[in-house]
C-alpha cells in the first residue's frame, strides 16, 4: 500500500510531487473554493504551486495519505484539517481526468485504473 505524509511547512508543489511519487498515475490540485459533488473545479481558483500550505491555513496538523483511503475521504480530510478544497485527477492515456464520478474508489484503485488506461 502506498502512503505519503503531508507536512504543513511544505509548498503545494512539494505536496503534489510527493503525492505523485506515491501514486504515479494520479495528480492532486488545490483550490480556493469547494466544488460541488460530481462536478469539477474551475482552473481560475487553483492555488499556485509555490504557495506554502501553512500560509493558506496556519494549521499545525500533518496528514498521512494511504492507498486504501477513498478519494472522497481525502477531499474531506483536507477540508477538515486545512480548510482547502482538493481535486484528484487520474491519468488516462495522455490526458488527466477529474475523478469526480469515482470519488468512492480508493487511491490505489484509482492509480491502478490509471495504469490500465495509460497502457492501452
Amino acid at each position: 500500500m502506498n502512503t505519503t505524509i503531508i507536512l504543513n511547512n511544505k509548498t503545494i508543489g512539494q505536496i503534489q510531487q510527493e503525492f505523485n511519487v506515491a501514486f504515479p498515475y494520479l495528480r492532486i490540485q488545490f483550490f480556493k473554493e469547494n466544488h460541488n459533488e460530481n462536478e469539477g473545479s474551475r482552473p481560475s481558483i487553483m492555488i499556485k504551486n509555490a504557495t506554502q500550505l501553512i500560509s493558506v491555513n496556519p494549521s499545525d496538523q500533518n496528514l498521512e495519505i494511504s492507498g486504501d483511503m477513498k478519494v472522497s475521504e481525502l477531499e474531506n480530510l483536507f477540508k477538515l484539517k486545512y480548510k482547502l478544497s482538493i481535486q484528484v485527477f487520474r491519468k488516462s492515456g495522455n490526458a488527466w481526468l477529474e475523478t469526480t464520478v469515482t470519488d468512492s474508489w480508493t487511491l490505489d484503485k484509482q492509480n491502478q485504473e490509471g495504469i490500465e488506461l495509460s497502457e492501452l
